[in-house]
């Protein structure tokens, strides 16, 4: 993970626990382009032997033509799908555009988050955006998505549900919700969302407070110019509010790690080969303040690895619950023909060799209540700096 090698020919990306209705997806990745090249040895082709004559029956006997297309497209989601990995997939050009916009922070949408409800096999919302046309709408923060335009959805079909509430700006769409056993329709009229990734402000005792709601292509340098302006009112401790944050980019990560942590190893990966690659933050601008980190069950991937880097080194502390724990690493492909997929190739650990995947990272201080994180957080702080 060299800083001249990420610059010159890849782009590391950590996705989100919830996916924002653009295409951020749970996800550690590197993104990369190749052309679709190679030879099938024979014994290969025997496997897929059986696929050919299948495909060659549904040609000859299926009522009407098929789509090529789609039989293509199916083919392919279906064997990225074998995997039974929840992390890889296949993408058509449109979701492969999609997934790309996903670091810009700004698309065409209805403005919220949404996660899967393991529990119930629904799609959850975990928050809606301010002045958004989903907040606009009525939709809540524990909503659950049952049907997007008449059409039902799982969990499990998340992506595509998230595809189909984006659309052109001023065209419209329904979405059925249930909330307190009741189902309720919402008309949402898409348009542009710029999504504000940082607030900032001085609490009491002069603590700074800077909310990370995701890791985008502007959040570190909006990260870096709030805490500027906190540094220059004399804060004596910050707090870092990363709760509900399910990722983003990697080298937004290092760049906020560069201010908090000096000189030390923000996370490393290993691959199927036991191969290791490190990222290491630089020792020049770190500030010299307690810090708190905020987390819940919804601080995900980005946010992990950030919340795992300060605490390893002894940087600070959280305070709040365990994370969402999502410790994989995978490899996103853009293929020549503006197709691309998804694959799960590496595990991720913190600095001190902790594997987070399905167990998250506990709190320092663990407080269950959300109305009680901050207030307690306060009062650590406001112990620290006597």
């Amino acid at each position: 993970m060299k800083k001249e090698n990420k610059r010159r020919n890849r782009k590391l990306w950590i996705g989100a626990v919830a996916l924002m209705l653009v295409t951020s997806i749970f996800t550690t990745f590197v993104l990369s382009t190749i052309g679709v090249i190679g030879i099938l040895p024979y014994k290969e082709y025997r496997q897929y032997k059986k696929l050919v004559s299948l495909s060659e029956k549904i040609n000859e006997d299926f009522y009407k033509k098929p789509d090529k297309d789609m039989l293509e497209t199916g083919i392919y989601k279906g064997l990225f799908a074998g995997l039974g990995d929840v992390y890889s997939a296949y993408y058509t050009k449109d979701e492969m555009k999609q997934l790309l916009e996903a670091s810009s922070g700004k698309y065409v949408g209805v403005g919220m988050t949404v996660g899967a409800d393991k529990e119930t096999g629904r799609i959850r919302v975990e928050s809606t955006f301010d002045k958004s046309p989903a907040k606009e709408a009525g939709i809540q923060k524990g909503d659950f998505i049952v049907r997007v335009d008449g059409k039902s959805y799982t969990y499990q079909e998340m992506d595509i549900a998230v595809k189909n509430m984006r659309g052109k700006a001023g065209t419209s769409v329904k979405i059925s919700l249930i909330r307190d056993n009741r189902q309720i329709e919402k008309i949402v009229v898409r348009r542009q969302i710029t999504i504000q990734t940082i607030d900032s402000r001085v609490l009491e005792n002069n603590l700074g407070y800077i909310s990370i709601k995701s890791f985008d292509e502007d959040t570190a340098d909006d990260f870096r110019s709030a805490l500027k302006n906190l540094e220059a009112k004399n804060i004596k401790g910050l707090i870092v509010d990363v709760r509900d944050d399910g990722g983003g980019l990697l080298d937004v990560v290092e760049n906020i790690a560069d201010r908090l942590l000096g000189k030390a190893v923000i996370v490393y990966t290993q691959d199927n080969k036991g191969n290791k690659e490190y990222l290491r933050s630089s020792d020049k601008e770190k500030i010299s303040i307690p810090i708190v980190v905020l987390t819940n069950g919804n601080s995900a991937s980005a946010s992990e690895i950030l919340t795992g880097a300060i605490l390893d080194n002894k940087a600070g502390i959280s305070v709040g619950t365990t994370t969402y724990g999502k410790g994989l690493v995978q490899q996103v492909v853009s293929l020549r023909d503006g197709t691309g997929y998804k694959l799960t190739t590496a595990q991720y650990f913190t600095p001190n060799g902790s594997y987070i995947n399905e167990k998250g990272i506990k709190p320092t201080i663990e407080v269950k209540e959300e109305k009680d994180q901050l207030p307690r957080a306060i009062s650590y702080l406001k112990e620290k700096i006597k």
